[in-house]
């Protein structure tokens, strides 16, 4: 059995597949969730597997919090089964999408999505399961660079996203008692599918990203996921209420 365990949302693609790796390989059992695609999760618990670890997916959607009582429960189930207890040391709240689209132009059916899954599914997941997380126990949050700059067509996702590192800090003061850190990671502009893979799959739009950066590229997800796994792991409990960008040095 593992001494620590993880659950990661939105953890079958990007960054989240990412973390449960680099989580998985620094000796730490995942539980990953996953909205629709059961057989990508899968292949995430196979390749942990695969080189030793530990790992098991739950399908969750993170936009209807209706459905979280009977999560923790499977949740607690299945960790009892895989892990030989019924709690977890880390919540990594990574499940999300995004959209580009200006600001005049955002529905309010786009903006009603964004913020039950990057908002009101924080939210109340993370309320759902405070008696699962251990005490000393650690809870990230997503974030992301644009809440610090700005691009054009991202206004609303960075918008909850100044949300939840506002959460995050409340959230880090009322469960300091119990020796919890909270922070935020917030990622630059990262080569995945996110956003309908503009960063990854538009030549122009990723060597702007890479003109702006430090670094002199665009992020990949395991450069999150590396810093996902560090923050987790490392000695830095003292560290909480912060929020961590992880951008190369994005619009600096």
């Amino acid at each position: 059995m593992t001494d620590k365990v993880a659950l990661i949302t939105g953890g079958s693609r990007g960054l989240g597949r990412s973390a449960a790796i680099q989580l998985a390989q620094r000796g730490v059992g995942v539980v990953l969730t996953y909205l629709d695609n059961e057989a990508a999760a899968g292949a995430v618990v196979r390749e942990i597997e695969e080189r030793g670890g530990h790992a098991s997916a739950l399908q969750l959607d993170t936009s209807q919090p209706g459905d979280f009582p009977s999560f923790e429960r499977r949740l607690t189930s299945v960790l009892e089964r895989d892990f030989g207890r019924i709690t977890i040391d880390f919540l990594v709240n990574n499940a999300g999408f995004g959209i580009n689209n200006l600001l005049a132009e955002t529905t309010e059916k786009e903006f009603d999505a964004m913020t039950n899954v990057h908002l009101k599914g924080v939210f109340f997941l993370t309320q759902q399961l405070l008696d699962v997380i251990e005490d000393g126990g650690r809870i990230l949050n997503m974030s992301t660079g644009l809440t610090r700059f700005c691009m054009q067509g991202f206004g609303a996702y960075a918008a909850m996203k100044g949300a939840i590192e506002v959460y995050s800090r409340y959230l880090a003061q009322e469960l300091g008692s119990r020796g919890i850190a909270v922070n935020t990671i917030a990622p630059g502009a990262i080569a995945t599918d996110f956003g309908g893979g503009v960063v990854r799959d538009n030549p122009d739009v990723n060597g702007f990203v890479a003109s702006v950066t430090a670094m002199g590229r665009a992020g990949q997800p395991e450069d999150i996921g590396h810093a996902i796994a560090s923050m987790l792991t490392d000695d830095s409990q003292w560290m909480t209420g912060q929020r961590i960008e992880v951008s190369g040095g994005m619009n600096l």
